[in-house]
């Protein structure tokens, strides 16, 4: 799977991860706008029919872009110098901790279409948020620090030696801006797959 996302095409992995969540944003509020009555109620079926499909698309979305964050950062370990080591443990717990987050958050979203009176009681005091809010602010801090990694591991391999942050800041705000950096990442990941030891 690591080498199928290596090799994968800038395009293709911008269509699943932006492109078909985007679309799919778009159908949801035309729906919503459209279903808006004369009183300017909003239709609440529409609403929560489509909401039903809001955590396979941030699941989708998701996973593509945690995908190409770990191929990176796993895939080109076998490329990076044998002089250089890097904390390969401490990324794989910081890379999971927020996919669990994310995954308990959709589950709450699919709750929510189902038992809105639960999530409301659930939040009912600014005390019960609290566990939730630092939990959310610590698994920013961990996709900051994968994405930190990949963009570390993605410019050693291609400078084959040690690099400091100043280095690779660049490869880090376009892991950042993942629409973006997709778009001139990925072909030169393609490159270093495909020359092998020849790197840009």
């Amino acid at each position: 799977m690591i080498n199928k996302i290596l090799y994968a095409k800038h395009w293709q992995l911008f269509s699943l991860g932006f492109g078909i969540p985007m679309i799919f944003q778009f159908v949801f509020m035309y729906s919503v706008i459209a279903g808006v009555n004369d009183q300017g109620e909003l239709d609440s079926e529409t609403f929560f029919s489509f909401m039903q499909f809001f955590p396979i698309i941030i699941v989708l979305s998701m996973a593509v872009l945690f995908g190409w964050f770990w191929s990176i950062a796993i895939g080109l370990q076998a490329k990076v110098p044998e002089n250089v080591k890097m904390k390969v443990g401490k990324f794989k717990v910081f890379f999971f901790i927020p996919l669990i987050y994310i995954s308990l958050i959709s589950m709450l979203i699919f709750i929510v279409t189902q038992q809105a009176a639960f999530i409301a009681g659930l939040f009912a005091t600014t005390a019960s948020l609290i566990p939730f809010v630092l939990i959310h602010f610590f698994s920013m801090f961990c996709i900051f620090y994968v994405m930190y990694f990949a963009a570390k591991t993605l410019k050693t391999v291609e400078l084959q030696k040690e690099v400091k942050f100043s280095d690779f800041v660049g490869e880090f705000f376009l892991l950042w801006f993942f629409p973006i950096g997709i778009w001139f990442l990925q072909p030169k990941i393609n490159q270093m797959m495909e020359e092998g030891d020849e790197f840009l």
